[in-house]
């Protein structure tokens, strides 16, 4: 009786264990990991549609937002600098957003979707859209 229990504990601790690391790291927290996907779709519309432009003291205002909830958390510059540093982090969130901007009727042999899709955004009022004019 007393190994099973002595088994269980370490597994509720190891459980436990893994668990923290893995929301230890920023790119569990979703409301970080959307507006960063939000952002670099925002970005993307801009670099490809000359009608619409990043308004760039909402879009920094809105990541300094980012990062204050981060640090609401408990996180430290060091982990939060890390998390924007990692080229692999930054691959995936790219990733993601050109993907939505795909779902979303852009089409990369066709210039003209992007500023499609952007005004879309903005007269939507969605997250991509306010980090647009």
């Amino acid at each position: 009786m007393m190994k099973l229990k002595t088994t269980m504990t370490a597994a509720v601790v190891g459980l436990t264990l893994t668990v923290t690391t893995a929301s230890a790291n920023p790119a569990n927290v979703e409301r970080v990991t959307e507006g960063l996907i939000a952002a670099g779709m925002a970005i993307e519309l801009d670099d490809n549609c000359d009608g619409v432009s990043v308004r760039l003291l909402r879009g920094l205002s809105f990541l300094q937002g980012l990062k204050s909830h981060l640090q609401d958390l408990g996180y430290s510059n060091a982990e939060i600098d890390a998390y924007i540093d990692s080229r692999t982090e930054k691959a995936r969130l790219e990733t993601i957003a050109r993907q939505r901007l795909n779902s979303l009727g852009v089409r990369t042999d066709d210039p003209a979707t992007y500023c499609t899709v952007a005004r879309g955004q903005i007269a939507q009022g969605t997250q991509v859209g306010r980090l647009l004019r």
